[in-house]
């Protein structure tokens, strides 16, 4: 259920209407626009009498949210959500580039890659320093010692940084050190992982199952905000099919869909997306087209010996290109 605040409503009504909707059970979310303020209402909604909250000073109206996804959902938030990152704004008219490799591997490659990616005019930083992998004997990351690392490249650097978080016992060291929290694939449905992020406040980069669909997609963003975090960042980073060429199928038609039914921000990850370096360019293209606020791509200084996911990693010199072209498609569709 939604609350519609009247334009000349005042504060102190607004907090009025909060507290009722609080002293009933509910969990209250505002959302405040440039025209419109709106109340997001949680719980059963069985409790409140419509016409009884129609009558409370400062309210417009009431409507009930057919979407299960009801605070990222449209109908919560009509104006897009812009979050800003020290600085740079993700949502907004500008589409901005994080580039960085899939492992932080030592101090001195990922400060090297740091400054290559920033030369290309990258806007933050990506490494991992918890992964997830497939096999029990590969590379599983550098740990606190890898954020340490990310936190040095930063401060050399200025790039706001962008790490995975695995497990709820580790919320509270990654939220020490990074700017965005990532949730990758495999977690997208660990709820209890998503309720620890959701009570951090810290942007979160929410990575698309695998095999999910829209609804869980945008339902597994709903857990998140739910706990009072809305600043949360969709990633379309590819599904599986019966494809075999390619690492996995990037399904470029949900952005347009993501970007009617929701105000989140929502980036393309053309690197995990394709699984070949190759195709990483192109995507980057087509993600901008679809209408992406901006892309995540995996890039090292030597991809050849990048200790996870070479396949799909780039060199800073096509990193550098793909940004000129980004530039040139974002000026195309009227964007920046």
């Amino acid at each position: 259920m939604i609350i519609v605040i009247r334009k000349d409503a005042t504060d102190k009504q607004i907090e009025h209407v909060k507290k009722f909707a609080a002293d009933k059970g509910f969990k209250v979310h505002e959302s405040r626009g440039e025209e419109v303020t709106i109340l997001g209402l949680i719980g059963d909604e069985r409790k409140l009498d419509k016409q009884q909250i129609e009558a409370l000073p400062g309210v417009d109206k009431v409507m009930r949210v057919l979407k299960p996804y009801r605070l990222a959902s449209r109908e919560f938030r009509k104006e897009d959500t812009i979050i800003d990152i020290n600085g740079v704004k993700i949502g907004g008219k500008e589409v901005f580039v994080i580039a960085g490799p899939c492992s932080v591997e030592s101090e001195k490659q990922i400060i090297t890659i740091a400054n290559s990616v920033k030369k290309c005019g990258a806007k933050m930083l990506r490494g991992g320093a918890f992964k997830p992998r497939s096999s029990p004997y590969s590379f599983q990351g550098l740990g606190e010692e890898g954020l340490r690392m990310l936190a040095k490249a930063r401060k050399l650097t200025g790039l706001p940084i962008v790490t995975e978080v695995l497990d709820v016992n580790e919320v509270e060291i990654v939220a020490k050190y990074a700017d965005i929290l990532q949730i990758g694939t495999r977690n997208m449905q660990n709820y209890r992982l998503l309720k620890a992020i959701g009570k951090t406040k810290k942007p979160v980069l929410l990575k698309r199952g695998f095999s999910a669909t829209l609804e869980e997609f945008l339902m597994s963003a709903e857990y998140i905000m739910a706990e009072g975090n809305h600043n949360v960042i969709l990633c379309e980073r590819g599904i599986r099919t019966f494809n075999t060429y390619t690492r996995n199928t990037l399904d470029l038609a949900i952005v347009p869909v993501l970007k009617k039914l929701t105000h989140l921000p929502v980036v393309v990850d053309p690197s995990h997306g394709t699984g070949k370096h190759e195709l990483v360019e192109p995507m980057s293209y087509a993600g901008i087209t679809a209408g992406a606020d901006g892309l995540i791509i995996e890039c090292h200084t030597e991809p050849e010996n990048s200790v996870s996911d070479a396949d799909q990693t780039i060199n800073p010199e096509t990193l550098s290109r793909i940004i000129k072209g980004v530039r040139k498609v974002a000026a195309a569709i009227g964007r920046r």
